[in-house]
């Protein structure tokens, strides 16, 4: 009986050292992706800088949850969850550096559980480079801490492609059902439309091989992040096919379009290019564009060579679907609409980095690792180049819109009041008035609402270089502020009368 009882003490020992074992294994393989997640954060606030003003989508964004501006229009296109992303500080607070910190810890906590649903299927060391990898990207840096979608649209597609593949590798457990699920949700949350595309590979593979909790989980994902945007589209669009109808129109109207040129042409540090005329940057700046493809290639090799061709080819066709209508569908771009597909890709391209380091024998070897580790730090360097440039320019026009607030406010326009024509939205919320349009992608009033307005509040025109004033404003006081024109609406009568 004594043998007995210690023998089973003995095996309780035993396996408590090895659950310790497994426990410390675990924590060492995560601590280099949290490593990365943390770089990652302190980056963007050293060089993104917290006082960045408000660009103009985030304004969008932002006013439809801070109680300090009037809401701005909220066009068909896009969605609620970043407002709800930013309203835990932007719902109490008026400052931009706090939004900054908050948004730039968020996005660094969600890069560190986006990698570790990858744990298992790719090795620590080739996470970590995916994970530098993308978060070394100028526009990973600069949009990580804005009030942006295409960001966590890129987090949701790793950890929903990362659980899906872990539940076919083991699906004994739940926990990578859920994290499929939430990936899809958040994407849906961010961007509907973006989320479908992302999940064409996986619902074609969950059907073939009729997986039904996949395909649950996957359904369930789409439904709970876009319920919001489909009960929106009802209630203030007239319907599902009537806002989707309205998003086309406002992009251009999607069809078959090339857009590829457009979008090398925005690499370097052009937020939106629309129209996208120009010259294309220096090669230096779109060298890594074409590399990318021809080493996510390389990877898909490596990954057949090691008998694991699902956990490469899958996230390549998400990546794949991802990009197919931000380079063949809008005659426009912008950087951020490809970051999904960058956080794809850096998985096999990460792959094949490492293959080409350690394949070599020999004398090779070393040669071959130093030419790898030149490449990346030169790309490093012509990310980190662009992505200063781009904070400079930013800072620049967002102070101009600072500055005409400020001449605003010196001309009377003080809240209440409304902002309507030329750059109406961010030079609005910047004054801290409501924004109108009467036609444009952002109409949401009328001539007759406008003249009515100034009858109770102060009301400004404002005309860009070139353009001409709208004919109800042309009667009204001109004032010059920089290279705009004002026009101010006489103040109303004590009487009322105008």
């Amino acid at each position: 009986m004594t043998d007995g009882t210690g023998a089973l003490l003995v095996g309780a020992r035993r396996r408590a050292r090895e659950s310790a074992s497994d426990a410390a294994r675990r924590a060492r393989g995560t601590r280099p992706l949290a490593a990365v997640a943390a770089v990652f954060t302190l980056a963007q606030l050293a060089l993104v800088r917290p006082v960045l003003g408000l660009g103009w989508d985030e304004i969008v964004y932002v006013s439809q949850v801070t109680s300090h501006h009037p809401a701005a229009f909220f066009s068909a296109p896009r969605s609620r969850g970043v407002s709800l992303l930013v309203a835990p500080v932007a719902s109490w607070s008026s400052s931009t550096a706090l939004l900054r910190v908050h948004l730039a810890l968020l996005s660094g906590l969600a890069l560190h559980l986006a990698l570790r649903a990858w744990r298992g299927l790719f090795p620590t060391r080739v996470l970590v480079t995916a994970g530098a990898f993308f978060a070394s990207l100028w526009v990973t840096l600069f949009y990580g801490p804005q009030a942006m979608p295409n960001y966590w649209v890129a987090v949701g597609a790793l950890i929903a492609v990362g659980c899906f593949l872990r539940h076919r590798a083991d699906g004994s457990g739940r926990g990578a059902l859920w994290g499929v699920a939430a990936g899809v949700a958040l994407m849906a949350w961010m961007r509907p439309t973006d989320a479908v595309w992302v999940t064409v590979p996986l619902f074609v593979l969950a059907l073939a091989h009729r997986h039904g909790r996949l395909l649950l989980a996957l359904a369930g994902g789409l439904v709970a992040g876009g319920a919001e945007w489909v009960i929106e589209a009802y209630a203030g669009f007239g319907g599902l096919a009537e806002r989707l109808a309205e998003a086309s129109r406002i992009q251009g109207g999607l069809g078959w379009q090339i857009a590829v040129d457009d979008q090398l042409r925005s690499l370097g540090g052009r937020a939106l290019c629309r129209p996208c005329t120009g010259s294309m940057p220096h090669p230096v700046v779109t060298l890594w564009w074409f590399v990318l493809p021809l080493l996510a290639v390389l990877g898909l090799i490596v990954a057949i060579r090691a008998g694991r061709v699902l956990p490469t080819l899958l996230p390549l066709a998400c990546a794949a679907t991802a990009a197919l209508p931000y380079l063949f569908m809008i005659g426009y771009a912008a950087p951020r609409f490809l970051q999904p597909a960058y956080a794809l890709l850096a998985l096999p391209v990460a792959d094949a980095l490492w293959r080409l380091v350690r394949t070599p024998r020999g004398r090779w070897r070393p040669a071959v690792a130093a030419l790898v580790a030149l490449g990346l730090a030169g790309h490093l360097a012509v990310q980190l180049t662009v992505l200063v440039h781009t904070v400079d320019r930013n800072v620049d026009s967002r102070r101009d819109w600072a500055r005409t607030a400020d001449a605003l406010h010196r001309l009377g326009v003080r809240p209440p009041c409304l902002v309507t024509g030329y750059e109406a939205i961010p030079i609005g919320y910047y004054t801290g008035c409501s924004s109108g349009a009467t036609s444009g992608n952002n109409e949401n009033t009328t001539v007759g609402e406008i003249l009515r307005t100034a009858d109770r509040v102060p009301v400004a025109a404002l005309t860009g270089p070139g353009g001409a004033p709208p004919r109800y404003a042309r009667p009204w006081p001109v004032h010059r502020i920089g290279d705009l024109e004002v026009r101010v609406a006489p103040a109303p009568r004590p009487d009322g009368s105008g």
